[in-house]
């Protein structure tokens, strides 16, 4: 079997929000690639092997104090290097170029004018001598670095892509990895398999072929115990590990009263029914709305929830003799973020619920066969292993469940009407073909009333927001312009099927400002 990491692409963030974005477009040209901070060591960077190497953006400018710097070395390890925005930027500096602040910054839509030398990494990329781009800079690149040639500009811009051919060097001050740069997934594939020469190894048959084998290696004969929820992670993880141990793996399915309308019966229909997975199902519901009486607070709420699963776990997860090995379904986003926020080079906007280790308590290894795949990729290999596609392409469901879709206190009569207005909301998504256009759509429970009128007769009761958004990455988010017509009728039926509840809102906020889920 060939492998899979044998050809890789390595990144290095700056802090451009748009990092993530570079990792997605290279795995989508089915090249495994790592995403690393700017200062890796230059050991480091030598250890990892890549084909070649992409600098990212960032917000800085190269030229502040305290700016992000790069290893000055890795322009002479013979590999491949492309800069992005910023990482053009130093690359042009290391290079006797100098960098000043723009005359007139550009951000957003941009035509690039080829200037006639478009080489290697730009075939294909202009039309009739112009491309559309997605610009975000208010610096420029004035003299150019010695060696190298001017590849296009803009009206606003006269240095905005550069190559030395010669030395396999490259930068765009444009930013090739969003949506919004038509041909940015052209350029990125031609950097990738043309210019590094990286073979399409990356594909879901032979990613799960790879971790059916090491998940064999690592785990030999012991006994392994999984946490399922229900989700896409955690039923891929399971649905994966299970192809490999068969029998070995040991399920624990929590129902803490916090998922939506049946998916307790759904989950073991799937996994213990269908698939012959050993599936321990914990009815613990009455615990979690316990626990949960009178906390207010988000983050109290996913603490006092995650901490409360890892207790129950841990007390079935005694009933399984001699198990060695926790399985999880973390994937690559959660250890990206998670590892940002340790080291400081990114906000931590919200907790993750599966990142972090193990309590002390727990003696078990960690098992994560997901760990390096994005959500596109965690789906593709659920095809792959033959899960139900309703769950596969299931919209993402926070790890608290309806905890943090019900604002403030959560109670077992909250729960119940979400669940319910939320079944009908999904269903009708389903019924008008909007579902699989929109990227997250769920309700939200207000702890508020209202006053309504049905029949003849005053009515007091709640309210459900209802939210849609579309989006690429989760990063940034718009919302969805559902069609009135959809909108009326999927009011009528909450209004009229769900008691408790008299008034629908629909959320137009986008992110940023707001987040998708609203805690």
């Amino acid at each position: 079997m060939a492998d899979i990491h044998s050809d890789k692409i390595l990144i290095l963030d700056f802090g451009s929000q748009y990092t993530q974005l570079i990792a997605r477009r290279v795995r989508e040209c089915q090249v495994y690639c790592e995403l690393h901070p700017f200062d890796m060591s230059l050991d480091d960077i030598k250890a990892f092997q890549p084909k070649g190497i992409i600098l990212s953006g960032g917000p800085k400018s190269v030229y502040e104090e305290g700016a992000p710097e790069i290893t000055e070395e890795l322009f002479e390890l013979g590999v491949p290097v492309l800069g992005l925005c910023y990482g053009m930027q130093l690359m042009s500096r290391h290079f006797g170029g100098q960098v000043v602040p723009a005359g007139k910054r550009e951000y957003g839509h941009a035509d690039l004018l080829s200037l006639g030398t478009p080489g290697p990494l730009f075939d294909g990329f202009f039309s009739d001598g112009v491309s559309s781009v997605w610009m975000s800079h208010g610096d420029h690149v004035e003299t150019m670095p010695q060696g190298f040639e001017v590849v296009a500009k803009t009206s606003n811009a006269p240095v905005c892509a550069i190559q030395n051919v010669a030395l396999n060097l490259y930068g765009v001050q444009f930013h090739p990895e969003v949506n919004h740069t038509p041909k940015g997934e052209l350029l990125i594939n031609t950097f990738v398999r043309k210019v590094c020469n990286c073979a399409g190894l990356w594909t879901p048959g032979q990613i799960v072929e790879d971790a059916i084998v090491k998940i064999r290696e690592q785990v030999g004969s012991d006994q392994v115990i999984l946490g399922l929820s229900g989700g896409v992670d955690s039923s891929v993880a399971a649905a994966l590990i299970h192809r490999a141990i068969g029998a070995q793996l040991h399920c624990v399915f929590v129902d803490n009263g916090l998922l939506r309308l049946n998916e307790g019966d759904q989950v073991m229909a799937t996994f213990a029914e269908n698939m012959g997975v050993k599936v321990t199902r914990v009815n613990a519901q009455q615990r979690f709305y316990d626990a949960l009486s009178g906390v207010v607070d988000p983050e109290k709420k996913r603490k006092i929830i995650g901490n409360l699963f890892v207790d129950i776990f841990e007390e079935e997860s005694q009933q399984v003799v001699d198990a060695k090995w926790l399985a999880q379904g973390t994937i690559y986003p959660d250890v990206i973020e998670s590892a940002g926020a340790k080291t400081g080079k990114a906000h931590n906007i919200k907790s993750h619920h599966n990142v972090g280790g193990l309590p002390d308590y727990m003696t078990l290894k960690l098992l994560e066969p997901l760990r390096e795949l994005f959500k596109d990729e965690v789906r593709a290999i659920g095809e792959e292993l033959g899960l139900p596609q309703q769950m596969v392409w299931r919209h993402p469901f926070p790890g608290p469940g309806l905890g943090v879709r019900i604002l403030g206190e959560v109670k077992e009569e909250y729960c119940d009407i979400l669940r319910r207005a939320d079944a009908i909301y999904i269903d009708e998504l389903y019924a008008s073909g909007h579902y699989h256009k929109i990227s997250q759509a769920f309700a939200v429970f207000l702890p508020v009333k209202s006053v309504g009128v049905m029949g003849d007769g005053r009515t007091y009761e709640y309210v459900v927001a209802l939210r849609a958004v579309e989006t690429k990455d989760f990063m940034t988010a718009g919302w969805y312009p559902m069609p009135y017509e959809d909108l009326a009728r999927i009011s009528n039926r909450i209004i009229n099927e769900v008691k408790g509840i008299n008034r629908v809102t629909y959320d137009i906020s986008s992110k940023p400002p707001a987040t998708i889920e609203w805690e």
